[in-house]
């Protein structure tokens, strides 16, 4: 699947896009080398599911089109597993791209579900809060906000898992909480002065096909 057409796109392009991205990716994520030969989405066992395959993306990205680009699920169904990664043949960190966009869409409340930013604010609630997670508190507490139903079928893998103590009833807490928590301040203290200011970006103008656009 290829990116959509000029008549398709259903907000503004900004061209400072691409960077805003890139900065968000620790390192050299290597977006501006995709050659769109489509191996990561053939790659990707969740492709069946995402809006848009990663090339197609990456594309969106290239070209502008933040709100699109912002709008797909796609992220949000990438499941970490790095097939793409290995497989890509400019190195691209396809993984570590898709981490960046959810950041973005969450942080803006652009997110096409809210159950995925609501799961990560729940794991991240626990781990403040014992310092470690707590699978069974995770599970319930999400279920009970998204999908009750859901809970009754889960019931007899989560007894298997406890009877087996691969997970506790409740929870453990580390020693240094405190010193975990001071920790993550930095870390998201030092998130936030690494973005990108919006009015200072500066890129060349990219589009789909258009002048200026990378090959």
């Amino acid at each position: 699947m290829m990116a959509a057409s000029s008549s398709q796109v259903r907000g503004r392009v900004d061209p400072g896009f691409l960077d805003e991205v890139c900065a968000v990716i620790p390192g050299n994520s290597r977006l501006e080398t995709c050659i769109q030969c489509g191996t990561c989405g053939g790659s990707c066992p969740s492709i069946a599911d995402m809006d848009h395959t990663p090339r197609a993306l990456f594309a969106m990205i290239r070209a502008g089109l933040r709100d699109d680009t912002l709008a797909s699920n796609t992220p949000f169904m990438c499941v970490s597993c790095y097939l793409c990664v290995v497989r890509c043949p400019q190195e691209i960190r396809i993984t570590d791209a898709m981490y960046a966009l959810k950041a973005i869409a969450t942080r803006e409340g652009r997110a096409p579900r809210a159950t995925a930013p609501d799961f990560s604010r729940t794991f991240v609630a626990n781990i403040r809060r014992y310092g470690r997670s707590f699978e069974v508190g995770l599970v319930v507490r999400h279920y009970l906000h998204h999908d009750v139903l859901r809970l009754p079928a889960m019931a007899p893998m989560g007894i298997e898992m406890l009877l087996r103590r691969r997970i506790g009833l409740l929870p453990h807490r580390i020693r240094d909480v405190q010193g975990l928590c001071a920790v993550l301040d930095e870390a998201a203290r030092l998130d936030e002065a690494a973005r990108p200011v919006p009015a200072t970006r500066a890129a060349p103008a990219l589009a789909l096909g258009g002048e200026g656009a990378p090959a």
